[in-house]
């Protein structure tokens, strides 16, 4: 299950995470917290759902589905992150993978005021995984996203987001730097019970990248519900999104940053005309 927005560009949100879960074998359901205006260039606009509704969607669900993993995303507003966080504590959201949704890429809020202290206090010590990237990582721990940017302030904030409570937490690093510039490799930091893990990728180029964390915590979400471990669970997902990005990478979908390749229908089929 996806608690999440959508995405009227298609690219990450709720749409991207149906896909995610096809890509895995899983079926999809879904309780939408917004509706958003957005394409490859920008978010224009939000409009957020009351979290009563939000709950009626998951409970309408989760009364009919027995629901072997959760995620979320795009949440909006901090009471709709106390709302989830009452779901979780009662033990409804099995498996519980939070992408802690704050801001856009191009840096429009995607929440409200309130919504990093809601995070931190309401849902994040129910997480299964809590995966941020560096921005979201420097808000929910009071920093500057430069703080975070060497291998390890990554680890040191991982150990620090843990002690909020989630059992492990994938820190991203899609936008690491290194000595001021874009590194060559995106590095991500994994800090579990028994330590604190790094695991090494070959940064893609190419602008299209748009969904990349929606994808993640979808995959490592239908990777639980397949019963993989944590673990297995984090990495898999991680080495799934490389790949969708590189399947990819030449897509001309719109004139910013453009979606990933779910399906693999870039790799599988050279001859299947692309986007």
């Amino acid at each position: 299950m996806t608690i999440a927005g959508s995405d009227s560009g298609g690219g990450a949100g709720i749409e991207a995470d149906l896909r995610v879960f096809a890509a895995h074998n899983v079926h999809g359901t879904v309780a939408i917290t917004a509706v958003t205006a957005q394409n490859t260039l920008s978010v224009s606009a939000v409009c957020a759902l009351e979290p009563e509704m939000v709950r009626a969607q998951v409970e309408a669900v989760t009364s009919d589905f027995s629901v072997a993993a959760v995620k979320t995303g795009m949440l909006a507003r901090p009471r709709t992150v106390e709302e989830v966080g009452r779901l979780a504590q009662a033990g409804t959201l099995p498996h519980l993978v939070i992408d802690p949704v704050l801001v856009s890429s191009t840096g429009y809020p995607l929440m409200e005021v309130g919504g990093t202290e809601a995070y931190r206090e309401a849902l994040i010590p129910y997480a299964t995984v809590v995966s941020p990237n560096l921005r979201e990582t420097a808000l929910l721990l009071g920093g500057d996203v430069r703080e975070f940017e060497d291998m390890k302030a990554m680890r040191d904030a991982g150990v620090a987001l843990r002690a909020l409570g989630a059992t492990w937490v994938v820190i991203k690093g899609g936008h690491f730097l290194a000595d001021g510039v874009t590194a060559s490799n995106a590095p991500d930091v994994i800090a579990g019970p028994d330590g604190v893990i790094e695991i090494d990728g070959e940064r893609i180029t190419t602008r299209n990248d748009h969904g990349t964390g929606c994808s993640l915590s979808s995959a490592i979400a239908a990777n639980l519900a397949n019963g993989l471990s944590s673990l297995s669970a984090i990495a898999q997902a991680k080495e799934f999104v490389a790949n969708a990005i590189a399947s990819a990478a030449a897509w001309e979908l719109g004139g910013g940053h453009g979606p990933i390749d779910h399906f693999g229908w870039g790799a599988t089929d050279p001859t299947i005309p692309l986007p």
